[in-house]
């Protein structure tokens, strides 16, 4: 794939997916617009900052408005999770980020590609895995105990941000689970963004054992499938170093890189 391929599929994620806004805002969740930022509370354990761009912003303007969403963590009481993308301008933003107290956390490549041939893919599920589509408080609550499991935090947000957005828009969000007997052994979920030709993928947590198994691989193409049927060309994933080759292999490709930044009062 040649450079400019490469920047066709960045400026389609830069116009499409950027920024990140639920639509529709589920109940409960606020958006707040400061700037050429938006603030989303409500959805996650803390607040998110996104934006397309920043409009040009640099020197005392763009400290200001960093300085600004320190105050409101200040006054909420809560974190704030600012994502850095690798191409973001000025080139300084990640200095100016860390000047003000935001702490980087591990890196991730985002990876777009289109669906048909992820649709097309052939999976191989272990014998005794099964994938389900889901949408019970009980099952999402069986999600966040494997992901506990997985990372040895909480994850009891993702019951909630999750049963918020499918009570929103049942069609905006699909989740499925990879169970081998009453055990979810996998998880992940696929949103179609409204207004746009993507769908992007999330989740993908596996339990140790189950690794190296073919399981996210088949998480993968079945969410494309359900992709495909919406019509959607486009697919999207924020990867971690451990299933961007599997990515890269099924035809997406590294567009940039993304890196959360939090501010924790």
């Amino acid at each position: 794939m040649t450079d400019l391929d490469i920047l066709t599929l960045r400026t389609a994620y830069d116009n499409q997916l950027r920024p990140e806004i639920p639509d529709p805002v589920p109940a409960g969740v606020t958006v707040e617009r400061d700037g050429p930022l938006v603030r989303i509370t409500g959805l996650d354990a803390g607040g998110f900052i996104t934006y397309r761009d920043l409009g040009g912003l640099t020197g005392d303007a763009l400290d200001e408005l960093i300085a600004r969403q320190v105050r409101l963590c200040r006054e909420r009481g809560e974190s704030a999770e600012w994502k850095l993308n690798e191409h973001d301008e000025p080139a300084d933003l990640a200095d100016r980020l860390r000047a003000a107290g935001f702490v980087a956390e591990d890196r991730e490549t985002v990876v777009v590609g289109p669906v048909a041939p992820l649709a097309a893919a052939l999976p191989v599920i272990p014998e005794g895995v099964r994938l389900r589509e889901v949408t019970s408080r009980a099952d999402l609550e069986r999600i966040a105990a494997m992901e506990e499991e997985v990372w040895q935090e909480d994850r009891s947000h993702l019951v909630w941000g999750l049963a918020k957005e499918i009570d929103a828009d049942p069609h905006s969000i699909t989740v499925v689970v990879a169970e081998a007997g009453d055990t979810v052994v996998s998880a992940g979920w696929v949103r179609f963004p409204a207004n746009t030709g993507f769908a992007t993928l999330w989740g993908g947590s596996t339990l140790p054992q189950w690794r190296r198994k073919g399981i996210y691989r088949a998480l993968v193409t079945y969410r494309a499938r359900l992709a495909d049927q919406r019509d959607r060309t486009l697919m999207q994933v924020d990867c971690s170093e451990d299933s961007r080759p599997i990515l890269q292999r099924l035809g997406l490709v590294a567009v940039t890189t993304t890196t959360p930044y939090v501010y924790t009062p």
